[in-house]
């Protein structure tokens, strides 16, 4: 059937380019100057320098409203981008333009997760640059069109006591969610699988009844064998490989945590698999049950809670374009599936997002259609209708 009028469409994961002013006018005097600040090169692109290290926009992340074909990894500056990537009033025009309702959206300078803040050399300064996202994303992103603009909120994941408060604070704020690593291994730090390093942050949580989101990258890695391996220039591969096998970084995510015998300690956690499709979950779901009938005899796996049954009581998959997950959508469970937009970045449809979910919903029944789209995010973040 084709998608309702009044069926409102809400991205679950978009993304903001933070303005210049994000940190200078809400860091203590005292951090401004180490804090992020955009600067101006000599070749006249606009990066933003953070303890005296400098970090290039990416022109992929702020492709909206251009051809396909002046897509590009190069630094651009924020007369290159389109308004709406960093304009919250902006934003919303864009929104309607593209037929969309409501927008959770992740962070850019920082990264998905705040990685950029984890590898800090001053952790104290990290934590206020945390903080002061977090203000910017509730007091003026979101606070211009409530309802519509999201708030999630970043952690100080690094320090699991000071990640606790954050979220006591964020649940003030009304904050909806939070962004944390994929893996927090690769950062250096302990893995989901640690007994007691992350206990108090999933009890804080689960009293704020905040999902986690799990976005592909946020974790610093990105797939590819070729990244890594070869010595010489020109062997590493294109970044289109990462691209392509984004979901295999929340395949590691979900067997980590399903395995980890968190989920049984943490029976209310949520997690969101930001940016990461749909379409591999009935396989990893069956190889997970598998491995779990086969192998939990003697290792230190629960031998009552099935994989495929914590899967659709914690985690929530998200697509952009995905026709195999939706024709699965049945093994996955339809109201554990959500829908993104992606908006500013290159696998956006914008502005054409809209006509594209409609495309693709047309053989799924009215019903299944409006979870998927709208009821399923607003139940999870607690939006009202």
């Amino acid at each position: 059937m084709p998608l309702r009028d009044w069926m409102e469409i809400f991205s679950v994961d978009d993304h903001v380019i933070e303005h210049p002013r994000v940190w200078l006018d809400r860091l203590p005097a005292m951090y401004r100057d180490a804090g992020p600040q955009i600067i101006e090169t000599a070749e006249g692109n606009h990066v933003w320098r953070y303890e005296g290290k400098l970090f290039p926009q990416i022109g992929l992340n702020a492709v909206a409203g251009k051809p396909r074909e002046e897509y590009g990894m190069e630094p651009v500056r924020y007369d290159h981008m389109i308004p709406g990537c960093y304009d919250a009033a902006e934003r919303i025009k864009d929104m309607d333009i593209d037929g969309v309702h409501g927008a959770l959206c992740f962070p850019s300078f920082p990264g998905f997760g705040g990685g950029v803040f984890a590898r800090s050399d001053d952790k104290d300064l990290a934590l206020q640059a945390v903080r002061a996202w977090n203000d910017f994303q509730t007091d003026e992103w979101c606070a211009s069109a409530p309802g519509r603009l999201i708030p999630l909120g970043l952690l100080p994941f690094w320090d699991p006591l000071a990640a606790t408060a954050e979220v006591g604070r964020l649940a003030q704020k009304g904050t909806r969610a939070v962004s944390l690593p994929e893996s927090p291994a690769p950062l250096g730090l302990p893995s989901f699988h640690h007994p007691t390093h992350w206990e108090t942050l999933w009890d804080a949580l689960e009293d704020a009844d905040m999902p986690v989101c799990l976005h592909f990258g946020s974790c610093g890695f990105v797939p590819g064998f070729s990244f890594v391996g070869p010595s010489r220039p020109d062997e590493v591969a294109p970044f289109a490989v990462a691209i392509a096998t984004f979901s295999t970084n929340l395949m590691w995510a979900v067997s980590d945590l399903v395995f980890s015998g968190m989920l049984q300690r943490h029976p209310r956690l949520k997690f969101m698999l930001s940016e990461g499709g749909i379409g591999w979950i009935p396989y990893l779901l069956e190889r997970l049950d598998a491995t779990w009938e086969r192998h939990r005899w003697y290792q230190n796996i629960s031998r009552t809670d099935r994989p495929s049954d914590l899967f659709r009581r914690h985690f929530w998959g998200c697509f952009i374009d995905d026709e195999h997950g939706l024709a699965s959508r049945e093994t996955i469970g339809v109201e554990n599936i959500l829908i993104e937009v992606d908006y500013p970045h290159s696998d956006s449809n914008w502005p054409n997002s809209r006509k594209r979910v409609e495309e693709a919903l047309a053989q799924i029944p009215d019903e299944e259609a409006h979870a998927i789209v709208e009821l399923n995010a607003r139940r999870l973040l607690r939006v009202e209708g």
